[in-house]
């Protein structure tokens, strides 16, 4: 599986952003995509997930603001980040789980106060 993530970019406090993540190879043998961000200084973290049957998992900075979809003809994934703070100032990157885990490449989201 090859992920191809894009959409990053500097925004200003209480604004969106959309993130792409487009998926490759053996997409029919992943289980569950998403994304973790990882804050300068700090551990990557997971913040957004979607499972094969579409149920959706948030960590709770993001619960109520950040929303994850899917376009499965395009084997793209999406996340839809609304009323940004400077704290969601991070490297975004999608990841994708079959019984491996897979990295996209990350993505800067800047947020300005």
């Amino acid at each position: 599986v090859q992920l191809q993530a894009s959409g990053g970019g500097l925004a200003q406090a209480g604004g969106s952003l959309t993130l792409s993540c487009a998926a490759s190879g053996s997409t029919s043998r992943i289980n569950a995509i998403g994304w973790y961000r990882q804050a300068p200084g700090n551990q990557r973290v997971r913040i957004a997930a979607m499972s094969r049957d579409g149920s959706t998992w948030y960590e709770a900075s993001v619960k109520g603001r950040f929303t994850i979809t899917r376009n499965n003809a395009k084997d793209t994934v999406y996340l839809q980040m609304n009323s940004l703070k400077s704290g969601d100032t991070a490297v975004y990157f999608c990841f994708a789980l079959t019984n491996k885990h897979y990295w996209g490449q990350g993505t800067l989201v800047t947020v300005s106060s």
